[in-house]
């Protein structure tokens, strides 16, 4: 399952989005829970930037212990945790490349990406949770099947435009949905990604 993600680089056009936070710090082991950013069409149907927490927050949801930071790809259709949001409330979520672990009882770090200097967009969807005057957003990212892990639904360029416009009619979606997951490249980690609380490039450090 991917439960850490980095982004610590950006292009100049990326950062030049709206919505991009002017105190923007490179994340180098975002855990669910954390704050991300996540890019999505605006009221105008540009793309914008938010922030917005990692792990879905409905606004109908009373147990704020059980806020998912993933929703498969295979069921977000259909269950009604998700549906809603799929049908509705679609962004990406940019990362440079992601946390997998792998092994028996001592599992070893891996850092997944397409390639050096590479970045991605994850599939996610988000929603909207009002508390007094302030409304705050939350995000889950889609995974399916690869490699008998679960990993992100990563989107090529057709795939993102698609992903984000509202117009998109639902068997569009579903393809995009049960497409074959990428080739990425890998490499095995020391054990300092290990520790959620550190941020850092030491987290990429080789094995």
């Amino acid at each position: 399952m991917c439960g850490r993600y980095a982004l610590f680089r950006w292009n100049p056009a990326f950062a030049a989005l709206p919505g991009f936070p002017a105190d923007q710090k490179a994340q180098w082991n975002i855990s669910p829970n954390d704050s991300v950013l996540m890019l999505r069409a605006g009221a105008d149907g540009q793309r914008e930037l938010a922030r917005a927490r990692w792990g879905l927050t409905p606004p109908w949801l009373t147990d704020l212990s059980r806020t998912p930071a993933h929703a498969r790809a295979e069921t977000v259709a259909e269950q009604p945790m998700f549906r809603e949001a799929l049908r509705l409330r679609r962004c990406l979520l940019p990362a440079n490349g992601f946390y997998e672990w792998r092994g028996g009882t001592r599992k070893r770090p891996y850092w997944l990406t397409p390639g050096e200097g590479s970045s991605l967009f994850f599939a996610a969807i988000w929603e909207a949770y009002p508390v007094q005057e302030q409304v705050w957003l939350s995000t889950a990212v889609i995974t399916q099947p690869a490699a008998g892990q679960r990993r992100p639904l990563i989107l090529d360029e057709e795939g993102q435009r698609q992903w984000l416009d509202p117009e998109t009619p639902l068997h569009v979606l579903q393809g995009l949905l049960a497409s074959e997951p990428g080739q990425l490249r890998e490499r095995v980690l020391a054990n300092m990604v290990n520790d959620p609380k550190l941020n850092g490039p030491e987290c990429l450090t080789p094995a």
